[in-house]
């Protein structure tokens, strides 16, 4: 690395639609099943979509986390469940984690108990509570309720906000800023958002992501909540603490080509690529799997294909690409930690989660989008991407322990 401490992940804590932590992943995400059902959470009668990757209480549940009537939890109650996981993993005190990162938009409850008064026909809505929604309430209050330092960070941008916690919490730690951080994100499915994707004409038209398929229609919304243990290599060793994974390095990029949709050539993607290759030290030919954002939509999947051939070459063709968004939905906030948790289980269990869904080639996309169902294969390194509305693009290199 050209950074002076090396980062590793000691611990982490993941919810999605399929249940609570790593065996609900490995019997979702990498089996391939899809975890997409129609939303009873809110009234769904006003809109053109019915279905999200929403958790039905059939898989582990979040220690303490009811999911039953409207609104959903708070996204407070799953990010300190997630992050009390992922300390208890690493098996570190408290009062050596300096603060937490966490990528988010704010908690959409009390928005959604203001909006629903007004249409009430209240007078004087309560407003007291929607301190409770501003994104960095959300950051100092899972702090609080975990007992660590005062370092609190909440990143707001869209789909690449948690993997953007990761980065600027291994940044810290490289230089040397801190010795161990509590990075990730969230975001539960709940009506504002939806409806505001709906509205856009932004869901899969048949209740199906296909990533890379010809007949691809649009993206799903999913639940997705994970926090990282990140420490320096020297804190982890003096502790004999369990490394799982290093964060081998990262990128950031911004195309500024569009408002909501990527650069065609994939420029903006391939730059952070690049750019976790250039930190980590390495070449493209040491990365050995990507999980790329993978929306299944007709502008994401091309651009993504393009990025890939830009910064891989012809060993673009052989190198194993997926989208696990196929299976957890879209969880935009959350997607970057959530998406980084699956990218490192790939890398421990040496199997690449295939893309789900898939039916139809689109003669141009050509790469190997592994349709064909889980993949055991020996993974040393792997890249994560993430992109976000108005060119926002990340890349996080993970290497196994």
């Amino acid at each position: 690395m050209t950074e002076s401490q090396r980062v590793v992940v000691t611990g982490f804590g993941v919810f999605t639609a399929f249940g609570f932590g790593e065996k609900a992943l490995l019997d979702g995400v990498f089996s391939g099943r899809p975890a997409f059902r129609e939303v009873d959470r809110f009234d769904i009668s006003p809109f053109r979509c019915k279905s999200a990757a929403v958790y039905d209480g059939s898989g582990p549940e979040i220690p303490e986390v009811s999911f039953a009537g409207d609104p959903p939890p708070r996204q407070h109650d799953a990010l300190v469940a997630c992050s009390r996981a992922a300390i208890d993993m690493a098996g570190i005190a408290e009062s050596k984690i300096s603060g937490v990162l966490v990528g988010s938009q704010g908690d959409y409850r009390p928005i959604t108990r203001y909006w629903g008064s007004l249409a009430d026909g209240a007078d004087t809505p309560d407003t007291a509570f929607l301190k409770d929604s501003v994104p960095g309430q959300l950051s100092h209050g899972v702090g609080d309720a975990l007992g660590v330092g005062p370092l609190r960070m909440t990143f707001l941008n869209a789909c690449v906000a948690s993997a953007d916690s990761i980065i600027h919490a291994s940044r810290l730690i490289s230089r040397g800023r801190a010795d161990a951080l509590l990075a990730g994100g969230s975001y539960l499915v709940e009506r504002e958002l939806f409806a505001k994707f709906d509205s856009a004409r932004a869901f899969a038209k048949d209740g199906h992501v296909r990533p890379f398929s010809k007949d691809r229609t649009g993206l799903l919304l999913g639940d997705g909540v994970a926090c990282l243990m990140l420490e320096s290599e020297a804190s982890a060793a003096a502790r004999g603490a369990n490394v799982l994974a290093r964060i081998a390095g990262w990128g950031i990029s911004s195309d500024a080509y569009h408002a909501s949709r990527p650069h065609p050539e994939g420029r903006g993607t391939a730059t952070a690529m690049e750019s976790a290759l250039r930190v980590a030290g390495l070449g493209p030919d040491a990365v050995d799997y990507v999980n790329v954002h993978g929306t299944g939509t007709a502008s994401n999947d091309t651009s993504e294909t393009a990025a890939l051939r830009r910064v891989f070459g012809d060993r673009a063709a052989h190198l194993p690409v997926s989208s696990t968004k196929s299976t957890t939905g879209h969880t935009l906030e959350g997607a970057g930690a959530v998406e980084a948790v699956i990218t490192l289980l790939a890398l421990t269990h040496g199997i690449v989660p295939p893309t789900a869904n898939f039916t139809t080639p689109d003669p141009a996309l050509d790469l190997d989008y592994v349709t064909d169902g889980p993949r055991r294969q020996s993974l040393r390194r792997a890249i994560s991407t993430n992109s976000a509305f108005g060119g926002a693009n990340t890349a996080l290199l993970l290497e196994r322990a």
